[in-house]
């Protein structure tokens, strides 16, 4: 049986209808998240930078200054918190400046989802210049609203199922637009004279369209370091995933040696990398780990090479390779990396900001446009909706 014209242009004028709906309730329904996540992700592109903006003791010290040794740094936090017996974290940054160290397991914070306490020194004399637990100081308070709605993991899965319905949010606006035959040039055109509700939609497409790459970038990898529980394992059907390697040793009352040998042996294991963190043992049979920044990983601050040494005796006991990594573990590394914009430097970085600003403005048109056809009058809209159907 042969199908009348109208009726076979009737199936896709109602996927239209009604991704139009989907795309309009969802929106309304998610918009105030939606700005906020926007919001406080476009901060966080420079999340380092706004953070030592607000501590003047910070860019007081000069990007020049370096410890005497990483031995002398541990030494000063071992003498300075004698109760803190775990394992300490200290980051390597490439300017120099103030030495940022982390104590993952305190006691004031157990039982959170993730405060540790961080500490900022001096490199020339070991002095403490700022120290407090993670989410509560201001740039970290907002990471923590951006990752968790302040409220855990029950905040984490929040924020991943808004990611997701984000996702469909997006999706259903792009079918709802997508240009008919012949209809193309119109649909990418901003009309000057036309009424406030048509130009505020033809703002709200075209920034839409402007940012649309980026918002399926940012978005995917979002909802996966929001869910790890759940991409990890779909990930791992596809590829194996790195595990650190379980190792214990047995001290029988051998002295530790000095940090600085066991980085150059690592650095010799990996002559291209440089140094990144150095994590001390969490106890006496616990091994020395050093991660390095090699070329060709995405991420400077967190790179994948790792190398684990007993501190008694310098032997290297495992390595994790960062370039030979399995297809698994190469989408996990660029998660983050492509999220936050550190991909690509500081240009990738201003992308992610213009994509939060885009977004933002997306929520703002999208609820103004709504707000201005409902104040309409009820002729003008059943002209407005025939005249949609006829096109």
């Amino acid at each position: 049986m042969e199908t009348e014209p109208h009726q076979a242009s009737a199936a896709p004028r109602h996927w239209r209808v009604m991704m139009r709906r989907i795309h309009l309730y969802l929106g309304l329904f998610l918009g105030g998240l939606v700005f906020l996540s926007a919001l406080t992700g476009a901060a966080l592109v420079f999340y380092i930078e706004i953070d030592e903006a607000l501590v003047p003791g910070l860019r007081d010290v000069p990007s020049e200054a370096r410890p005497a040794s990483w031995q002398s740094v541990y030494t000063t936090l071992q003498r300075n918190h004698p109760e803190r017996t775990g394992a300490w974290r200290i980051e390597v940054r490439e300017q120099g400046g103030p030495i940022p160290v982390r104590y993952h397991d305190p006691v004031e914070t157990r039982g959170e989802l993730f405060a540790p306490l961080m500490l900022w020194l001096d490199p020339r004399d070991g002095s403490t210049i700022r120290s407090g637990f993670w989410g509560q100081y201001p740039a970290t308070w907002l990471y923590k609203l951006h990752w968790q709605l302040l409220a855990g993991t029950t905040g984490t899965i929040t924020m991943g199922i808004a990611g997701t319905a984000m996702l469909v949010l997006l999706i259903s606006g792009l079918v709802a637009w997508w240009p008919r035959r012949g209809h193309i040039r119109n649909a990418f055109r901003f009309k000057r004279s036309a009424a406030p509700v048509r130009r505020l939609y033809d703002l709200h497409k075209l920034t839409a369209i402007s940012i649309l790459l980026l918002l399926f970038v940012v978005l995917p990898t979002g909802v996966m370091l929001e869910l790890p529980q759940y991409a990890r394992p779909l990930l791992e059907r596809a590829s194996p995933l790195f595990a650190s390697p379980a190792i214990h040793l047995e001290p029988r009352g051998r002295a530790a040696l000095p940090l600085d040998p066991l980085v150059m042996k690592a650095k010799a294991r990996f002559p291209d990398g440089k140094l990144a963190w150095i994590e001390t043992p969490a106890d006496a049979t616990a091994p020395v780990r050093i991660s390095l920044a090699r070329p060709g990983e995405p991420s400077r601050r967190f790179p994948r090479t790792t190398v684990w040494l007993d501190p008694y005796s310098g032997q290297i006991l495992a390595i994790r390779d960062g370039l030979r990594e399995s297809s698994g573990d190469k989408v996990l590394n660029w998660l983050h990396p492509l999220h936050a914009g550190e991909a690509l430097g500081l240009f990738g970085r201003l992308l992610v900001l213009l994509t939060g600003v885009g977004t933002m403005f997306l929520v703002v048109t999208g609820i103004w446009r709504f707000l201005l056809r409902r104040r309409r009058p009820v002729h003008v809209k059943r002209r407005h909706r025939s005249k949609r159907l006829e096109s």
